[in-house]
């Protein structure tokens, strides 16, 4: 395991901090303090490191329900948290798939942050930024062979919903960072932000919540339907008998997942199937909530939520054997978990919409849920249309 801290002011670089779902009263003036980064190899349970390693720096996540303590200016504000849908396939009990395309990348990474005394200076300027073609880990054929799979294990009884993910990377020249971060600048992101390690860098511009925890109450807003942002396709997108069964699909999946780590009888639905908009694309988006039950501690929590029902299927652990069967690259930084955890707050994105650097190309994943209803290639459309915003941002349009 590679551990790394704690570490005093002085011997980090001072940047501005940009974790998706950092308070913003102290993003400013936040400096790292320790961090944690965890890969298959290194072994162990890595949600219980998780929460170990945030209790030895003063971060106590072991009783979710206890009231969030006075922030002290003097200790630490709380900590990025990167989980992949990897990592979170094992902590559901399944196969975490085929290798990270880039194997620079964790699969955890927590970084511990405090307060700084003086504010950070300035990022430097960016250097010259090209990026080179993409290209794909399967073609659009096999993208479609994907989709028919699926299609034939729901017709044998094996799964009822897949979410079947694509992979590109591209070649780059200069200092990625300033790519990635103009992700978080797009319509919609939720999740806007970076967080960066030796060798590797994350982007975000996800806009849907993975799991939230406010005031004691679990809130989790799964994403599935997109159709065009013209008045067209949102009408499209309400009257779709096939998107609005594979959005409740998803829903009640994410009920029961909240079920287990909530106070008996407090789960509910807020809102269901409300159309959003994310860049040129609408979405479908419910709310789900629930109290969280005493002694719930971080680890637990991150068992029962990851990786997300949206970006897995139902039942979560039959499709996720079906994802590791097909896709041919692993989802690296995609569809996992990147934002905020502190005592009394917890603030986690599911990583769609996200890009990843290594020391040598930029990757993206893009993907859709598969039901007995789908055309596969409407399937590898939707796809690319999830993809084009963040490739066209990414080399600099």
């Amino acid at each position: 395991m590679r551990k790394v801290g704690p570490y005093g002011v002085e011997t980090l670089p001072q940047v501005l901090v940009d974790a998706p779902a950092a308070p913003p009263g102290c993003r400013d003036a936040l400096v790292e303090r320790a961090r944690l980064q965890w890969r298959r190899a290194d072994g162990g349970d890595p949600a219980t490191l998780v929460e170990e390693f945030l209790a030895a720096h003063g971060l106590a996540l072991d009783d979710l329900a206890r009231p969030a303590p006075r922030h002290d200016q003097g200790g630490p504000c709380g900590a990025a948290l990167y989980v992949s849908a990897a990592a979170g396939a094992l902590l559901a009990g399944a196969s975490p798939g085929p290798p990270n395309p880039a194997p620079a990348l964790p699969e955890v990474a927590v970084v511990v942050y405090g307060h700084a005394e003086t504010p950070p200076p300035p990022l430097r300027g960016a250097g010259p930024w090209r990026l080179g073609d993409w290209q794909e880990s399967w073609t659009p054929g096999q993208h479609a062979a994907a989709v028919d799979a699926v299609r034939q294990a729901i017709g044998r009884g094996d799964v009822y919903q897949v979410n079947v993910v694509g992979h590109a990377a591209a070649p780059y020249t200069g200092d990625p960072l300033p790519a990635l971060g103009r992700l978080g600048a797009l319509p919609g992101a939720r999740y806007g932000g970076t967080l960066t390690g030796a060798g590797w860098a994350i982007g975000c511009a996800s806009p849907e919540t993975l799991i939230e925890l406010t005031d004691g109450r679990l809130v989790t807003r799964p994403i599935k339907g997109t159709r065009p942002a013209t008045t067209a396709g949102e009408r499209e997108l309400r009257a779709s008998a096939k998107e609005r069964a594979e959005h409740v699909m998803i829903v009640d999946l994410e009920r029961n997942d909240l079920a287990r780590v909530a106070r008996t009888g407090t789960v509910r639905v807020d809102e269901l199937f409300a159309v959003r908009r994310w860049c040129d694309l609408w979405q479908a988006e419910s709310t789900i909530s629930a109290a969280v039950a005493d002694g719930l501690g971080l680890a637990d929590l991150l068992r029962a939520v990851c990786p997300g029902g949206s970006v897995t299927g139902a039942p979560k652990r039959a499709a996720l054997d079906q994802i590791a069967a097909l896709e041919p690259v692993g989802r690296g930084a995609g569809m996992g978990a990147l934002g905020w955890v502190a005592p009394g707050r917890i603030d986690l994105g599911l990583t769609i919409r996200t890009a990843a650097a290594d020391g040598e190309r930029l990757h993206v994943w893009a993907g859709g849920g598969i039901t007995w209803g789908s055309d596969p290639q409407a399937e590898v459309a939707e796809a690319a249309a999830k993809s084009r915003p963040i490739r066209a941002t990414l080399a600099g349009r």
